[in-house]
């Protein structure tokens, strides 16, 4: 069978690729989908609300893709997150704007995305072949033979967007990455990313579910300090999750160490406030002078626990031993990572098809002629706040809006 596009993989990179690609075209695109329906990642984005993109300007957006922003610059200036939502506003759907920035539709619901999607496929007779996981792709005579588990397909064109290795029961297995290595791409190590990370020897799991705001968080490889930043987490009964960890978790390895600073004062300036409030209240027991401290009690108490401090004790027995220990541990409380979650609870892939391979202005392979690829297929990865899903839209844009050039010839 032939076609003069197959795409593989029908969530939103494929999809959003194959109607540029077929804007002012009536040529046979054909997407190849494992699945029995589209999107099914999709779906689930956003907790099933669809978190599609940021508000702001778009020069905001780079700092949200760690050290592989620059590749991103053509793609997300070309096709931004106004246009992204234009594309879907002129077609019905009204978004909202979160407190955080983060956009999503008005109904809450990602299936309006899906099938906003799916209409403008249909109207441009794109098929889908659903049921038809790709297992082979090898290119012969300028044309791309794809052997799915019944049939063979043929075309000129062929565009890998089939995701990356995260929630692996949507069916995004790691397959592309297959497909890019077999025409002759190096493939970036993929591993978890926009993942909460478990914690070895971990002391906390009873206090599950505290949020830890704005705290400033260090980390620490060998001893050296590698990066310091500010953001919120959260206690979990594992390890450590939140914004503050998943947005970073692309730097994260097993055997670091992550250091969390509990209040806002330096060593000096805690001890110097602990004593004030001692020398002032020191009737008080220790556990009643430290929650006046922004911190949660449960905590305040399991990290006397772990200091082997009584804190029924009045304050003003504290010795300076355990004073100074009370203020290690609220200053800098440590965390040996012992893995990141695997790919059932992490949100995207970081790793990849080497950017360095890919034309950033049309997604093609500067390997393999007439070979394109867009989404978390490419060693890209955003933080949460609708950075990825902006991402997969702006490379499948370029992507189709090239094929459609090529296809019109």
């Amino acid at each position: 069978m032939k076609a003069e596009l197959i795409i593989c993989g029908a969530g939103p990179a494929g999809l959003f690729a194959a109607i540029q690609a077929a804007k002012n075209n009536d040529f046979k695109i054909l997407i190849l989908e494992k699945n029995h329906k589209a999107g099914q990642k999709l779906l689930i984005s956003g907790s099933g609300q669809c978190n599609l993109t940021h508000a702001g300007d778009i020069s905001n957006f780079f700092d949200h893709y760690g050290e592989n922003y620059n590749f991103l610059m053509g793609p997300l200036y070309t096709f931004d997150n106004k246009k992204l939502m234009h594309f879907f506003q002129k077609r019905g759907i009204e978004f909202r704007k979160a407190r955080s920035g983060k956009i999503f539709p008005q109904s809450n619901k990602a299936a309006d995305i899906l099938n906003i999607l799916l209409d403008e496929c249909q109207k441009r007779k794109i098929k889908i072949k659903y049921n038809s996981p790709v297992k082979k792709v090898i290119k012969k005579n300028g044309l791309f033979e794809i052997k799915t588990k019944n049939k063979t397909y043929k075309s000129k064109y062929f565009l890998i967007a089939t995701g990356g290795k995260s929630f692996p029961n949507t069916g995004s297995t790691g397959d592309g990455f297959k497909m890019a290595q077999a025409l002759g791409h190096k493939i970036v190590k993929p591993q978890p990313a926009l993942a909460p990370v478990i914690i070895k020897n971990y002391k906390f799991k009873k206090l599950s579910g505290i949020s830890l705001r704005d705290k400033e968080i260090s980390l620490w490889r060998k001893g050296n300090l590698l990066k310091t930043w500010s953001a919120d987490l959260i206690l979990t009964h594992r390890g450590l999750s939140g914004p503050g960890i998943i947005n970073y978790s692309r730097y994260l390895k097993k055997g670091d160490l992550i250091k969390i600073k509990l209040l806002k004062y330096n060593q000096a300036e805690l001890e110097k406030n602990l004593l004030k409030r001692i020398k002032r209240e020191g009737r008080l027991n220790l556990v009643n002078l430290l929650i006046q401290y922004p911190l949660a009690q449960r905590l305040i108490q399991k990290i006397l626990e772990l200091a082997k401090i009584d804190g029924s004790q009045n304050a003003a027995h504290l010795s300076k031993e355990q004073r100074k220990e009370i203020i290690q541990l609220f200053s800098s409380l440590e965390f040996e990572i012992d893995s990141l979650a695997n790919y059932h609870q992490s949100m995207v892939t970081k790793g990849g098809i080497e950017l360095s391979q890919i034309n950033p202005q049309i997604m093609e392979s500067k390997i393999t002629k007439n070979l394109f690829a867009a989404g978390e297929v490419l060693d890209i990865d955003g933080d949460t706040g609708g950075y990825n899903l902006q991402a997969a839209f702006a490379t499948a844009y370029l992507a189709g809006s090239e094929l459609a050039k090529r296809l019109s010839i």
